[in-house]
């Protein structure tokens, strides 16, 4: 897979990853826990995340280790094989705490 193909899933990433951002920005836990289309639609933008940093070829991944791969990919293996069984709670903490830094990081490796 060509590096013009890799940086278009990274963007993807980006993109997703703050409107997933964007959706808990005011929000509390607890309007998380009451809102079952937002825990829906953050579980699936997780999955979405995940399924694009699937798709980056293994040099590109190979070349930024400090990107958290294995684990990006693994959420959405997790939300698409064992969907009964998905964590709110990891959702949530994903969201709020794992996703801003994982953006910062994906927009330096596109402006090199």
């Amino acid at each position: 897979m060509s590096q013009k193909n890799d940086r278009v899933y990274i963007g993807h990433m980006i993109d997703t990853a703050n409107k997933a951002i964007g959706f808990v920005a005011e929000l509390s836990r607890e309007d998380f826990d009451n809102d079952e289309q937002l825990r829906l639609a953050l579980t699936h933008l997780l999955q979405v995340i995940g399924e694009a940093a699937r798709r980056v070829s293994p040099n590109f991944r190979d070349a930024y280790p400090e990107i958290p791969w294995k684990a990006i990919v693994g959420m959405r293996s997790k939300v698409v094989h064992d969907y009964l069984n998905v964590d709110e709670d990891v959702v949530w903490d994903t969201v709020k705490n794992d996703l801003a830094p994982l953006v910062r990081d994906l927009e330096q490796i596109l402006t090199k």
